[in-house]
């Protein structure tokens, strides 16, 4: 089984750019309707992010109570992440040392997608 975290947003051919622009990697688009992207995937570090416009996908609500879970190699790159996540979204957890000696937070990026981001200290 492979899982993928399946994220909707408005504007996906701007906002699949913001999160490149967040997490790096390159863009997959899937499926366009004239410029309208409507399907997408961000293929960061050997993991797939799907995204899906909302008129493609049609949620109920907005975030639909999804959390993405985050393990991320460097502490620069977890403070760069949050930083940037935090711009436009909120805050939910403040950075806080973990008790597996690493570094854990949770924020909601500007289109109310809940990222909970972790570094592990080696």
């Amino acid at each position: 089984m492979i899982v993928h975290p399946f994220i909707v947003v408005e504007n996906c051919k701007e906002e699949i750019k913001y999160y490149q622009g967040v997490l790096g990697g390159e863009i997959e688009i899937l499926r366009k309707q004239g410029e309208e992207v409507l399907n997408a995937d961000l293929n960061v570090e050997g993991a797939i992010l799907k995204f899906a416009d909302t008129h493609a996908a049609k949620p109920v609500m907005k975030g639909d109570y999804v959390r993405v879970f985050l393990k991320i190699e460097t502490e620069e790159q977890f403070r760069s992440i949050y930083g940037q996540f935090a711009v436009g979204g909120s805050i939910q957890r403040e950075v806080y040392e973990a008790p597996f000696n690493g570094l854990l937070a949770i924020v909601t990026d500007r289109n109310g997608v809940c990222w909970v981001l972790s570094y592990y200290r080696t």
